[in-house]
């Protein structure tokens, strides 16, 4: 375990072993296909056997978690809708009625709902999980989203509940109305970007509705100049979902587990993580790009290449969902496919 400032992060082993990558290359390159004929597939296989030590590798009881909170920049009109849906989305989520329950039962991946800021109060459910930092960040162009100690909870809380998961895959989604404004602060801040260029429609917003929610952001970074390091940032300008998923991130990683990254929000939690613990991003899959904005500055700051590109900005981990059989795909032909020598095939002429 190493310390940032006052956080404690376990350490991330580095994801390259050049004799296992070998390995990996040469099961590929001698599988019953031309030379390079599965395309991205093939990356895949070799980077999955690395961040699982194998040369077979395969993906064992996947988990999907969905983290839940609000936000209280909403009160600034930066949302198409208002707060409330965040607690009717958290229970449309435990009645399986969302996308990401969709597609996590057609996957048949395990999936549980996380509040860690709604506020809102939940009956107990078996798929819901309370880590409740507190109900919402306060309003962050007036003060703080969170205070040190919040943050830093919410940051120990996604590691605590990542150690009790099985399975060597993680799947993260959310749900926050507000979250794509604390995601674009900071990505702004953390990538040293214009906030402009970080920032979408978010769910919906009009032209007019997208140029307000800019000045409003622009007027946030402008309120907390001085937050630099990245325990700071994160704790100014938010979220509680975001701190949580950046913690579970870590925490994953250092466990060797793969990171399978849904879009603009998770994969903003993803920079916070690697900023806090150097390396956890090695252990990222990216499932898709997002169609907000910011999510293209991010994927080239974290030199990343997504498997899917189909213009989704739902969030809830539906786009990693949707990715998620190209994982299996990868593990089933290095495991699976017959090599030239295996199938008596005659390989490429030299």
């Amino acid at each position: 375990m190493q310390p940032i400032n006052r956080l404690i992060v376990p350490a991330i082993a580095p994801l390259a072993n050049p004799k296992l990558e070998r390995q990996l290359q040469h099961r590929v390159d001698n599988k019953t296909k031309p030379p390079g004929a599965l395309g991205t597939l093939e990356t895949l296989a070799v980077q999955l056997g690395l961040m699982l030590q194998s040369a077979a590798p395969c993906i064992s009881q996947p988990q999907v978690l969905v983290f839940a909170a609000d936000h209280g920049l909403v009160a600034e009109g930066v949302s198409a809708f208002p707060a409330e849906v965040t607690p009717q989305m958290v229970h449309n989520f435990l009645q399986g009625g969302a996308a990401i329950n969709v597609f996590a039962r057609q996957h048949n991946l395990s999936l549980r709902v996380v509040d860690a800021g709604v506020n809102a109060d939940f009956t107990p459910h078996p798929s819901l999980i309370d880590r409740k930092v507190r109900k919402g960040t306060r309003n962050a162009l007036h003060e703080p989203a969170m205070t040190p100690a919040e943050c830093q909870q919410a940051l120990q809380a996604g590691m605590a509940l990542v150690r009790e998961l099985p399975g060597n895959l993680l799947l993260l989604g959310e749900m926050g109305i507000g979250n794509t404004s604390a995601a674009s602060l900071l990505l702004a801040r953390l990538g040293e970007l214009p906030v402009a260029e970080c920032t979408g429609r978010g769910t919906g917003l009009d032209d007019n509705g997208l140029s307000h929610k800019t000045h409003v952001l622009q007027a946030v970074l402008a309120r907390h100049a001085d937050a630099q390091t990245p325990l700071d940032v994160l704790a100014a300008l938010g979220g509680l979902e975001i701190a949580m998923m950046a913690g579970a991130l870590i925490q994953g990683a250092s466990e060797r587990r793969i990171l399978l990254m849904d879009g603009f929000i998770a994969g903003v939690a993803l920079l916070v993580a690697e900023r806090l613990a150097p390396g956890t991003r090695e252990y990222g899959v990216f499932g898709h790009a997002s169609a907000e904005p910011g999510h293209r500055h991010l994927l080239r700051l974290l030199d990343a290449a997504p498997l899917l590109d189909l213009n989704l900005r739902l969030g809830e981990g539906s786009g990693a969902a949707l990715a998620y059989p190209l994982l299996q795909s990868a593990c089933a032909f290095i495991s699976e496919m017959a090599s030239f020598a295996d199938a008596g095939v005659s390989g490429a002429s030299a």
